[in-house]
């Protein structure tokens, strides 16, 4: 029972690092940027999902309040940051997301107080046993959660027009324009679908430890970019299926070598290993 639970809790881990690991693999998947910012909107959705919660006293009305937010937030980044610059070798959009990144953090530290927030009242922390599993609600909820909006976002990647001009701007952006679709859309709805599964996935996080900080972001980002490249540059089911290891592999680490390394101090040694032995990603697209 053990380690089945254990099992369970890597892969809830593991969907949580999906949703903020998805949207940065659709963002360089579209225009080959390492989008580091992307934790500042991680941080982002946490603090907004809190508050709105406290407000509202409804996580219904305040999830996907918040993601949507956050999503917008990710268009206007875009249109600031990026698109003035997608002309220029990829390490200036590098150093400008690394910069706003920590503009960001700064900006969480003054005006949400540098010590974190929490909920008033803390959402689905309800406890359920099943045959000597015990898991709480929010367990529950991110992965249900998590699992719907990805099988969502495959759907509209796989089955609709929006999805064909999305895989069409990515393998040819000139090609795609000459065909009538709009590459500033298809770029500016990347930005907010990404963003969103970010903010999304920030919330998740906040009603697992029930806090919110300013430098929440900082572990996630870097676990996110070492997944993207774990599981394939650009490849969104790699970057999935890695996500869901890392998850694993942290829990069963906390076990076995967890009196030696902490749980991220597990999750970055497996993934130096990795890809030590295979630099390119275990899903690498030829």
């Amino acid at each position: 029972m053990l380690y089945l639970e254990l099992l369970i809790q890597g892969l809830i881990y593991g969907c949580m690092y999906a949703l903020i690991a998805v949207g940065l693999t659709l963002v360089y998947g579209l225009l080959r940027i390492l989008h580091v910012a992307h934790a500042g909107l991680f941080t982002l959705g946490g603090y907004l999902g809190l508050l709105l919660t406290n407000a509202t006293g409804s996580l219904l009305l305040s999830m996907p309040l918040a993601a949507g937010l956050v999503g917008l937030l990710g268009m206007v980044i875009y249109r600031i940051c990026y698109q003035p610059i997608l002309d220029r070798p990829p390490y200036v959009a590098l150093i400008a997301s690394i910069g706003l990144f920590i503009a960001m953090e700064e900006l969480f530290r003054l005006i949400f107080g540098p010590y974190g927030l929490t909920y008033a009242h803390p959402p689905l922390q309800q406890l359920f046993h099943y045959h000597g599993i015990t898991l709480r609600a929010v367990d529950l909820a991110i992965v249900i959660g998590s699992v719907s909006i990805l099988g969502t976002l495959a759907w509209l990647a796989q089955k609709t027009r929006i999805g064909m001009a999305w895989r069409a701007t990515v393998d040819d952006p000139q090609m795609a324009g000459s065909f009538g679709i709009s590459v500033l859309r298809v770029r500016y709805l990347n930005f907010f679908i990404g963003s969103a599964l970010a903010g999304m996935a920030g919330i998740f996080i906040s009603l697992l430890s029930r806090l919110v900080e300013p430098t929440m972001g900082g572990v996630p980002s870097y676990k996110a970019l070492a997944i993207i490249v774990l599981g394939g540059l650009g490849n969104v089911g790699g970057t999935l299926i890695a996500s869901l290891v890392l998850g694993v592999v942290e829990a069963y680490g906390t076990i076995f070598i967890g009196d030696y390394l902490d749980r991220d101090a597990i999750a970055f040694g497996f993934l130096i290993v990795v890809l030590m032995i295979r630099p390119q990603g275990l899903f690498a697209r030829r």
